[in-house]
């Protein structure tokens, strides 16, 4: 009897330290996977975030203080509006000073989401932000020679370094930004081979395209062709919950739907429950006399920036914030206190439902560097 009682007392202390070890190690994991899938969120954003206002030699709002420096040859509203390199949609009741309930969001965007984004599958969830974003890759390959095919155009790159405008999971790029430190022009190709791009009017351009008379391909380099993007991020849910997603507006060659043909939207890391941003303004309100220093940190919505094309050229600077949740539901033990069960996230007062999941938010401030010099 004595041997028995030891042996249950022992057992029963095993079973409870085993016990602490397992929640341990559920609660140590599920902070590593926060930690993991909100830094993969928050660099993904910033990778791209700090390309807006990439035209080239100079940048957006530098073309844009004269007319006809930058053309985007399409139309002026919907997914490819290159003129608004940055665009922002206010998720209802999430800018500061409002409570955000994860359980139960309130549904609606100011602005109202066009349909180039609500027809998107998955379509985004409600109680985040999204954003677009608009711009020419970092590196493009200079530009050797301009021609004529029938009443398109040509421009004929070094075929050997295509593979530059193929980075980054496109592989056969559609839309291309034509740019010196004078002119840019965003279009779409009728037909890529060998090197040599051709397009002209027609499919998803709407007007036509000279280069003769805006580049020279003499000196070497000075005219670069770069391919164009155009995404948007945000939260949708997926496979696993909410996850941070990324749709490219790009169609095939020649194509005419926004996104192509097979272009999904892409799943860049699950466990991403909101996404909320507030956008510095430049202090001064000529929006070509940008000064470099940010006055104000307003919201997308209709109070905020809303749909007015120079709000938005105004912007330089961006303030991201990211809540993350661990995939276990035991993962953090039981909330019950107010401090416990709300977090505080680009002042939006975020209430997480009370699931044992363990949620953490991340706070950034990118700067938009192409666009915190004067152009002046």
């Amino acid at each position: 009897m004595v041997a028995l009682l030891i042996g249950a007392i022992l057992t029963i202390g095993i079973v409870q330290v085993f016990s602490a070890s397992r929640t341990s190690y559920a609660m140590v994991e599920g902070m590593s996977r926060v930690q993991e899938n909100a830094r993969f969120a928050v660099d993904a954003l910033e990778r791209d975030l700090r390309m807006v206002g990439h035209y080239g030699c100079v940048n957006d709002q530098f073309r844009l203080m004269t007319t006809g420096e930058l053309n985007s040859h399409f139309a002026t509203t919907g997914a490819l509006d290159f003129n608004r390199s940055i665009q922002g949609y206010e998720a209802t009741n999430t800018g500061p000073g409002n409570t955000l309930n994860l359980a139960s969001p309130t549904a609606g965007w100011s602005p109202a989401l066009p349909t180039w984004i609500t027809s998107l599958n998955p379509a985004p969830a409600a109680g985040s932000d999204v954003i677009v974003l608009r711009y020419l890759t970092p590196e493009g390959i200079p530009v050797t020679g301009f021609g004529t095919s029938g009443t398109d155009v040509t421009l004929s790159v070094d075929s050997s370094k295509w593979s530059v405008l193929t980075q980054n999971g496109v592989a056969n790029p559609a839309l291309f930004g034509v740019a010196d430190c004078t002119n840019a022009d965003i279009f779409e190709a009728k037909a890529v081979a060998g090197g040599v791009v051709t397009t002209g009017a027609g499919a998803l351009n709407t007007t036509a395209i000279d280069f003769a008379s805006r580049y020279t391909a003499s000196p070497a380099g000075q005219t670069v062709l770069y391919r164009a993007e155009a995404v948007a991020y945000y939260v949708a849910n997926g496979t696993n919950g909410r996850s941070l997603y990324r749709a490219r507006f790009t169609p095939a060659v020649n194509g005419t739907a926004v996104p192509g043909p097979g272009i999904a939207p892409e799943e860049l890391v699950d466990g991403i429950e909101t996404i909320q941003l507030l956008y510095g303004q430049d202090q001064s309100t000529d929006v070509n006399r940008p000064t470099g220093h940010i006055g104000t940190q307003e919201k997308a919505d209709a109070t905020g920036l809303g749909t007015v094309e120079t709000n938005w050229r105004r912007v330089g600077q961006v303030r991201l914030g990211v809540v993350a949740v661990s995939p276990d539901s035991a993962a953090a033990g039981t909330t019950t206190s107010t401090t416990d069960t709300n977090l505080q996230v680009v002042g939006v007062t975020v209430t997480r439902p009370a699931d044992r999941r363990y949620r953490a938010f991340y706070d950034a401030t990118i700067a938009l560097r192409n666009r915190l010099s004067s152009t002046n």
